[in-house]
């Protein structure tokens, strides 16, 4: 059975006295996006960068809504199917927390500096085989995704797994009031969106707001880097699952018996199962090893969540192969940090390949004061790897002008602009 909005539950979700003007009101569903709005749903104004969701309530009202949640008046008289609220988006996650209250299904938190989306992939097909799984779309994991994703959940799911992305002080501390997570999964902490977090420092305390939301009952399952992690982890939750490839993680933890493929995709032993993985990289390893680790925990049989990460296929420019007549292009470029680019540097240099190994750099952005030191370490590091060409395009080719390097170790190729990166990449490459 489907959950029924009708004006009360409306009204108390917002904390709202009980009207009088739509008390038999009764709403399908809440709805952020007047150009999707179908009969009887709830529309929410949202006030964005871009657009302000007053200016379309008519429009969503002819189309078929039948209420509408405000922050300030669309029309001169009041008009008792509107709901108004100080800030609606604060509104929409009440509406998610009221819904999520509703639902009998575990829930399952993701946050980290790199490898949320791919966490969450593989934990709902480690599950899908024996539970049924609501899971976050894409990466809509801010503070309208991660309400929206509760509010379209089904009545009858057993799992729901949320990813929570940030990029600012308190942002996952709101989502996991809103969500109200069982099981919280970091998966990594590093240099991520230091413009607003500030310094690595706030990163951590950002992410362990995630834990801290927990109950006393709850499970918090963490990789093993950095080693901080684990310390800051027990500190607030009884209950801690470390996974990863070193020693803070305990052996049924760790991949048994791992053995690298041609194309940087791995195969190791857990559980006894055997496990082969379609997504490349050792740090896939370790975020396949979380999603077993609260797969088994809510009572997965390990041969179903062993067959199901291995189904994982990888997203978007996230550890993606493509290829390009005699090219084969390993795309990672999806809100790149430090961090991520060590890892697809890594994978680079462990895939087979018969020709040159040519990395290609581009800006990490939100780095905000440590920018200019992190893009002039990240080259550095990039230029120790067994590479034969390093381009380095934006932040980067303003790192390789204030660098002092050996001759030895890749050829490096500074293009300040995409188009002259473009231009030095074909001729470098011409003849492949």
């Amino acid at each position: 059975m489907s959950f029924r909005w009708t004006d009360a539950e409306v009204r108390a979700a917002l904390g709202m006295p009980r009207g009088e003007g739509i008390r038999d009101a009764v709403y399908s569903r809440v709805s952020t996006d007047s150009r999707t709005v179908e009969a009887s749903d709830l529309f929410v104004a949202l006030d964005g960068d871009r657009f302000d969701g007053h200016d379309f309530v008519l429009a969503a009202l002819e189309r078929g809504a039948a209420g509408a949640v405000v922050s300030r008046d669309v029309v001169s008289d009041p008009d008792p199917r509107f709901y108004a609220v100080p800030d609606t988006l604060v509104a929409l996650g009440d509406l998610a927390r009221h819904r999520r209250k509703s639902l009998s299904a575990k829930v399952v938190g993701i946050t980290g500096s790199s490898g949320k989306t791919t966490t969450k992939d593989l934990l709902a097909e480690a599950l899908g085989g024996t539970l049924s799984v609501h899971q976050t779309k894409g990466n809509l994991n801010n503070r309208i995704g991660l309400p929206l994703t509760i509010l379209a959940t089904p009545a009858a799911v057993d799992v729901l797994v949320l990813e929570m992305g940030t990029n600012e002080p308190g942002e996952i501390g709101s989502l996991t009031h809103i969500a109200g997570p069982h099981v919280g999964v970091i998966t990594t902490v590093s240099e991520a969106h230091l413009e607003k977090l500030g310094s690595l420092r706030g990163v951590m305390e950002e992410k362990l707001d995630l834990l801290k939301g927990l109950p006393a009952d709850g499970l918090a399952v963490v990789g093993d880097e950095p080693p901080e992690l684990e310390i800051e982890a027990r500190a607030l939750v009884p209950s801690v699952v470390v996974s990863g490839w070193s020693g803070r993680a305990l052996p049924e933890n760790r991949p048994e018996s791992p053995v690298v493929g041609d194309n940087g995709c791995f195969r190791f032993r857990w559980r006894g199962e055997k496990v082969e993985l379609s997504l490349p990289g050792r740090h896939s390893v370790t975020n396949a090893l979380l999603a077993l680790a609260v797969a088994e925990a809510l009572g997965v049989p390990p041969g179903d969540a062993a067959r199901g990460v291995g189904s994982v296929k990888p997203g978007g420019m996230r550890g993606e192969v493509r290829s390009l007549g005699g090219l084969t292009l390993l795309v990672d470029c999806y809100n790149a940090n430090p961090q991520s680019l060590r890892a697809a540097l890594e994978l680079l240099s462990t895939v087979r390949a018969s020709g040159r190994r040519v990395a290609v750099l581009g800006s990490m952005l939100e780095l905000g004061e440590e920018e200019k030191a992190l893009h002039l370490e990240a080259l550095e590091e990039t230029l120790s790897y067994p590479l034969d060409l390093v381009v380095a395009t934006g932040l980067f080719a303003d790192a390789a002008e204030e660098m002092t390097r050996a001759a030895a170790g890749p050829e490096l190729l500074v293009a300040p602009g995409l188009d002259q990166a473009r231009e030095a990449l074909l001729l470098a490459l011409e003849g492949t």
